[in-house]
């Protein structure tokens, strides 16, 4: 691994990763393969994973990796998952965690942190050489994941020295890694928002929102959505102009993502929430912009871990603007806080599905930006267009979406792409407000050559007896081809149909479509979802897989179905006790264990309130903070229990918040209660292919 000023490089070649942020210290141990597996088929392939320094050493001196809070043991599951891992090793982290992820005891020395002082370094170096104990073994050198090591966080952007002070700072912090035993390939640090990166790989963040900001009203429109040459986010902190606040020379270095916001962790006052076409148009942006590494922060989501002597969360109270649930760390992310696969799992899976085939290629294809190309956000007239071309080939982007504000139509828009030697003109489409797309110019299909075509590359399947390239388009689809096609094949999928696609590698390679998640756990594949199993393929299985059925083929697909056994599960719910600040509710759980192939049960909490907080056997195990949406709460990792207490908090219209829905009131323009509970179950299906 290393890489050069335009991509990161793997085994000699360009290499286009996506990047998932996972947090083991907020996952229950027992299903960190299943979650890594899960993100492997949503096409990540580095995790990257904040190691936080209160999870480990909250009491000086006493070090704490049991349990969720075992580093060892998650190197060794994305070891048997096969996925590299960015440590990212602080020491301070934010990662919305109290006091950054500073222990409070190191706060109460008597000389400062995140400065040049050697007390503090000593301290550094200590917890430094903790991680790296259970670190060692695990390191690319020793045959392990670990590719690379994140140093500090935002280091002279929040927090922190600046200047030649800062630089020195991050170099000396890097010089600790080193010294302890910390050698990888590739050394990063946070670049955006006048942060400095002691000459370290720097990497970049864009988010489509910002819950930190104080405001309590809908944000102008945001500059994430823009095609530019512009690797700020202007959102993460602070707002700057284009180009101010990047300390490093970006024609050095690659275009390279971080934290590209898998969601949103809302706060106490602001609670947006990430729609799945808002991360997906980000995604779209950010490629056609010239990114040469997608990672999403968080791609996973959690629940934070009980403290020995405090809760964990960032809150004012320890001195931080915003205040964060207690426990929950859903973050809205592509797979949530109890494992559920989120719709914009599937919306950035077609990216990273493209990027798997094509990725490479598009690596060498530099961003370029037409004249046209409006440069700021509050144009919503203008067509946003970019191009990743050389000379011969390469693809044309389009953005007509921006979050919460709509865009002009333009009918009969005429796409130009030119390259040396000729100008290909697309045929005249309309570009309808919401849309977002990206179409290939002179794809090498075979030996033939594809001119253009009106459909998004997803995937290409490599067979002996045929190469066959995966498109989709919500519309009618066009390919201009010049030469011609032998051995290859297009296939067409509806957007919808795409979103639902995973591809299988055995003996040959498949394209799976399923609304169950396919999961392949190498020696299985796994349907996870709340229906009876079923999936269609191309192309057809040799074997039909056990309790499953072949139907009649549909559009060149085979099908198959599984019937199982659904559980009958009953719940319900007593209001126990009111009060003028809240209401405490019991919901009796009946679940049917004869559901032959439920794995998980999920509670669906439909309730009106400030926030609501669940409670097992007199312990607060989770929280949630009122978005307008329901409360998902997973049962399997609290052992199924029969009976739960959850506390609902009073709303009022008076109270300071930026909710995108805001709930009916009840007389006195305040409202507390809980509406509905329902329970689904999630099947886990095994096939098994030769």
């Amino acid at each position: 691994y290393s890489y050069n000023h335009q991509y990161l490089i793997k085994d000699g070649k360009p290499w286009f990763p996506v990047m998932g942020e996972m947090h083991y210290s907020r996952y229950p141990k027992a299903y960190w393969k299943e979650s890594i597996y899960k993100m492997k088929a949503g096409g990540v392939e580095v995790v990257s994973t904040y190691v936080i320094w209160i999870h480990h050493e909250e009491i000086e001196g006493e070090y704490d990796f049991s349990g969720n809070r075992d580093l060892r043991g998650f190197l060794q599951v994305c070891k048997e998952c096969e996925v590299a891992v960015i440590l990212r090793i602080g020491p301070w982290v934010h990662g919305e965690v109290r006091n950054g992820g500073f222990p409070d005891w190191l706060l109460k020395k008597e000389y400062p942190t995140r400065k040049n002082d050697i007390r503090y370094f000593a301290e550094v170096e200590k917890f430094y050489s903790c991680i790296y104990k259970q670190v060692k073994g695990y390191l690319l050198k020793e045959k392990g994941p670990v590719i690379g090591i994140q140093i500090e966080n935002e280091y002279g952007h929040v927090g922190g020295l600046q200047g030649e002070e800062g630089e020195q700072h991050m170099r000396k912090l890097l010089e600790l890694a080193k010294k302890v035993g910390f050698e990888v390939p590739i050394y990063t640090a946070t670049g955006w928002g006048g942060a400095v990166t002691g000459g370290m790989l720097p990497v970049m963040g864009g988010y489509c929102d910002a819950p930190w900001d104080a405001s309590f009203e809908k944000l102008p429109p945001n500059g994430n959505y823009i095609f530019t040459k512009e690797r700020n986010d202007h959102n993460i902190g602070s707002d700057y102009k284009l180009g101010y606040g990047i300390t490093f020379d970006i024609e050095q270095f690659p275009y390279l993502t971080a934290e590209l916001g898998g969601g949103l962790q809302v706060t106490q006052h602001r609670r947006p929430v990430a729609d799945a076409k808002d991360i997906g148009a980000m995604t779209v942006v950010k490629l056609g912009s010239g990114a040469n590494l997608l990672g999403y922060y968080m791609y996973h989501g959690g629940t934070n871990p009980k403290g020995k002597l405090t809760t964990l969360q960032e809150s004012k109270e320890t001195g931080s603007p915003n205040d964060l649930p207690i426990m929950n760390y859903d973050f809205h992310a592509p797979i949530r806080e109890y494992g559920q696969i989120s719709e914009t799992y599937k919306e950035i899976k077609l990216i990273a599905s493209f990027l798997q085939d094509f990725g490479s290629e598009l690596c060498e294809m530099p961003a370029v930006f037409p004249n046209e190309n409006p440069l700021l956000p509050t144009n919503r007239t203008d067509v946003r267009i970019a191009f990743r071309k050389n000379e011969s080939q390469g693809y044309v982007f389009i953005n007509n979406y921006q979050r919460h504000y709509s865009m002009a139509e333009h009918k009969d828009y005429v796409i130009q792409v030119p390259l040396l030697e000729e100008t290909i003109l697309f045929p005249p489409i309309t570009i309808y407000d919401k849309e977002f797309f990206f179409y290939p110019v002179n794809m090498k299909i075979g030996k033939a050559k594809l001119k253009f075509a009106l459909a998004t590359p997803l995937c290409r399947l490599e067979n002996l007896e045929e190469t066959v390239y995966v498109f989709y388009t919500e519309k009618e689809s066009v390919y201009q081809i010049e030469g011609e096609i032998k051995k290859e094949k297009i296939l067409t999928l509806s957007r919808e149909e795409a979103k639902n696609s995973y591809k299988v590698i055995r003996k040959k390679e498949y394209l799976f479509l399923s609304e169950s998640a396919v999961i392949d756990k190498q020696d299985r594949l796994c349907l996870i979802g709340r229906t009876e199993p079923s999936f269609r393929v191309y192309p057809a299985l040799e074997n039909t897989p056990k309790g499953f059925i072949r139907l009649k083929d549909r559009e060149g697909f085979a099908e198959y179905h599984k019937e199982v056994i659904q559980g009958r599960g009953k719940v319900s719910f007593t209001e126990l006790k009111r009060t003028k600040q809240s209401s405490l509710y019991e919901i009796q759980i009946q679940r049917e264990q004869a559901a032959l192939e439920s794995q998980e049960a999920y509670l669906i909490l439909s309730y009106r309130g400030d926030s609501a907080q669940l409670w097992i056997d007199g312990v607060l195990e989770d929280d949630h903070f009122y978005q307008g949406e329901h409360w998902e709460i997973g049962l399997r990792r609290y052992g199924f229990p029969k009976k739960v207490l959850v506390e609902i908090t009073v709303l009022k219209e008076t109270d300071l918040r930026f909710l995108e829905v805001w709930p009916k009131m009840e007389e006195g323009g305040q409202v507390c209660c809980l509406d509905t509970v329902e329970m689904e179950e999630e099947f886990q299906t095994e096939i098994f292919l030769s």
